[in-house]
This record gives structure tokens, sequence and C-alpha cells, in this order.
């Protein structure tokens, strides 16, 4: 007996150990674990909730934490846990605003619904196939190559307008003119029209400032174009790795922009250009201020305006859409976004931007120290600071928005040009396919 009750007391002692050292390690590691399922609670529903896709798995980025998840989607509500118990993170659908991480459930208002009467590329016929312009597209996904190359390349729908003209579109296996994909930071110069249209309207101006009630220090002095230039200033780190401020921003905040605005300068207003999607989503937290539109401001400004219809801008659980990251739209909406750009902000006669809007966004930001040079005000143009043009192949006037794994969409005004490219690209580059294929387009359509 007492040989049995010392086992049972070095046992006991035993469990406590380890107890003690799973609690630390949970601590230690929990806002790490509630990152990665955020992230897979997220993608599940925005896949097969927003898109209509079901396989979350290989529609989005791998998560590093795959192996130890699971994932179930109910209904209208994607739960992702460590084996089924641990960190559970939870995202809701809401119709009209996409998905949200949030454990409660959300009321985010009437989504304004939008038709696409407005917009030239809804109902625009297939347009008739050209050879040279099967060609560019045969080599933009990879066709007849290996099935691993075209894999890797990932290209899922190609739209090109030329003129205001829709003249060639295709998509890849699984996906249609109907399937909405993700821009990623695409939307940050969505954002970029969607504060000019508000500076057009007088709600709101680049030069104001003292845009938090909480920012009584020498935050105060920033400017809503230093959120647009993301020269602002703010402490941040772009990496996309677990703990990292963009994923914590992303997946474990549920009001985001309040998280950006009380980091705290590590940099001189104006003086470092530092890539930030923190900059973005605090820009869109307040423009939500300024107009009381909520997670509907999106529809009721741009997606209205230019008959977005497939589009949704998703929120984080304190309603402000996420700027930096979380429009969905089909390709040919996309194209109509710089379709819009491409006319400096004239749709369907209305002057919805002011006139010289787009001239300051192609301008570019002028500091001494930048870590994305040629980025002006949500737009990266082809003539870079020191001269050299980014796209030697295409015209000097060339400007994009882009976005994470290879979303690139390439406005060149000279050329009355449009080309979207969407698609899952994370092992290789796609800017130069989508440089060669515009250039391959003005090539065949001169």
């Amino acid at each position: 007996m007492r040989i049995l009750r010392r086992i049972g007391i070095a046992v006991a002692a035993v469990l406590v150990v380890l107890t003690v050292a799973v609690t630390g390690v949970y601590l230690w590691q929990g806002p790490l674990l509630l990152t990665g399922t955020g992230y897979a609670a997220h993608n599940a529903c925005a896949v097969e909730l927003v898109t209509g896709r079901d396989d979350p798995a290989s529609d989005l980025p791998p998560n590093p934490l795959v192996p130890y998840l699971d994932v179930d989607v109910d209904g209208e509500v994607a739960t992702a846990s460590v084996f089924g118990v641990g960190t559970p993170q939870q995202a809701r659908y809401t119709e009209g605003f996409g998905c949200t991480l949030a454990s409660a459930p959300l009321d985010l208002g009437e989504a304004t619904p939008v038709s696409g009467a407005g917009n030239p590329f809804t109902d625009a016929a297939t347009p008739a196939p050209n050879a040279e312009l099967e060609a560019a597209l045969d080599r933009a996904f990879a066709a007849g190559e290996p099935d691993e190359v075209v894999a890797n390349l990932g290209t899922r729908g190609v739209v090109i307008v030329k003129g205001g003209e829709l003249v060639a579109e295709r998509y890849a296996e699984g996906f249609d003119a109907s399937t909405p994909q993700l821009g990623w930071s695409m939307t940050k110069s969505v954002t970029s029209l969607m504060t000019g249209m508000l500076a057009q309207k007088g709600v709101v101006s680049l030069d104001d400032d003292h845009l938090r009630p909480e920012w009584t220090d020498e935050r105060a002095d920033i400017t809503i174009e230093n959120l647009l230039r993301m020269n602002a200033g703010l402490e941040w780190d772009e990496t996309y790795d677990l703990g990292t401020p963009i994923t914590r921003m992303l997946y474990l905040e549920p009001d985001m922009g309040s998280y950006v605005a009380g980091l705290p300068l590590a940099h001189g207003i104006g003086e470092v250009q530092q890539y930030s999607s923190g900059s973005t989503t605090l820009l869109c937290s307040v423009l939500v201020s300024r107009t009381g539109l909520g997670a509907d401001l999106p529809r009721q400004t741009l997606f209205s305006a230019l008959g977005l219809s497939s589009a949704v801008l998703e929120p984080d659980a304190s309603g402000t859409p996420v700027c930096s990251s979380y429009m969905w739209a089909t390709p040919r909406d996309w194209a109509a976004v710089g379709q819009f750009a491409l006319q400096n902000g004239e749709w369907n006669g209305e002057q919805l931007l002011p006139t010289d809007w787009m001239t300051q966004s192609l301008s570019v930001t002028d500091t001494d120290v930048s870590d994305d040079p040629g980025y002006g005000m949500g737009w990266r143009v082809n003539v870079l600071p020191d001269g050299s043009l980014r796209w030697p192949g295409l015209p000097s006037d060339a400007y994009s928005a882009n976005g994470h794994d290879g979303q690139l969409m390439l406005v060149i005004p000279s050329e009355e040009l449009v080309v979207v490219r969407l698609g899952f690209t994370p092992a290789a580059s796609a800017s130069d396919t989508v440089a060669q294929l515009a250039a391959d387009a003005i090539a065949a359509l001169n």
C-alpha cells in the first residue's frame, strides 16, 4: 500500500507539472493559435458563403496550423479550433457584408442593394475570339504547360477592357464570370477612390487632421493624405506571420481601426513611407466616423455609383470595413474599378472624383525613406523615383492596383486599357506575367 501511495503521489506531481506546462504554453502561444484559427474560420466562411466554392484549404494561402485544425461551417457560422477544442474562433456571414470574425451574433444593419445597371461590364456579351488575344490568354494561364506549372502560376480570371469595351476574358476551371474573387490589397486602391468620392462631396479633405479623439499627442497631426500615402509614422510590421501586427489586426482585433490608432509613432509624420495595411483600415474607421454609414460605407458610395453588384467589402466586428484587404468582386467588377480610375472619376456622365484626384493619387510619395518606391495614394506607378520603369515593356503612364498572391490590375490611360488578373500564386511572382499580358494586348489591339 505504501508503494502504491508513493506511486500515486508521483503521478499526481507529474500531472501537476504537465498541467502547469500546458497552461504556460497556452498562455504563451494562445494569441498565435487564435491568429491561426481566426484565419481558418474567416477563410472557410468567405470561400463557402461569399464565393460559393467548397475548398477553403486550397482557395486561399495555406495556414501553418492546418494539420491540427478542425474547421466546420454550419449555416452562416464557420468555426475553427485546434484539435476541435483549443482556441476556437468563429466567422459569421451577413448578407451583403460577407464574413466577420466574431464570437457572438452581429448587428451590422441592412446592406444597401446594389444594382449592376450602371456597370457596362455586368451583362456585356462574351467577347468574340481574337486569335492574338487568345494566345496572350494562353500564356497568362500557362495553357498546355504541365499541371505543376499551371498550378504554380495559379491564374483564375482575366478580363481585358479596351476603350471601355470588354474585349477578352477567361476563367480557370471552377471559376466563371459570376465568381467573386478576393483582391486582397487591391482593396487599398478602391479605398483611395472611395475617399476621393467623399472628398468630392466635401465630407473629407486630404489635409484633414485630428482624425481620432484619443490622439492628443503628435499623432493629432496625421492627415488623411498621410494614411493614404502610408507615411503616417505609426509603428507597423506588414510581415504575414503569426503574431505580427498585420495578422493580429486581421485575426485578433474586433475593432481594427482602434487597434491601429493605439499604436505609437515610430517615425516622424511624413518622413518615412512604410507599407501598412493598418493605415488603410484606420482610414476607413475615420471615413465611417465622418459618414455614420458603418459597414454599408462601400455600398452607399463606390459600389452603388459604379454598379458593382457582386462586390463585398467585409467589415470587422465593430462594423468598420476592412479596407486594406477584404474586397471580393468578380473580375468584371474589378475591371469597372480600373475603368473608373482611367476615366479620372467620371462615370455615366457624372464627375464623382475631384478632377485632380487621380493626378494626386499617382504622384509618388516624397520621402527620403520608402519600402515601396513608386507608391502614391493607393496605386503603384510605372515611373519609379529614380526614373527607371517598373514595367519596362509598358507605357510610362501605366499604374496598378496590387494584392497578395498575384492579384493585379493594370491601367494604361494612353492605351485606354485595363487588364485584370486574379489568381492564387503563392509560389511565384505574377507581376511579369500580367505585364506581358498587357504588352500582348497592346500589340493585338493596335
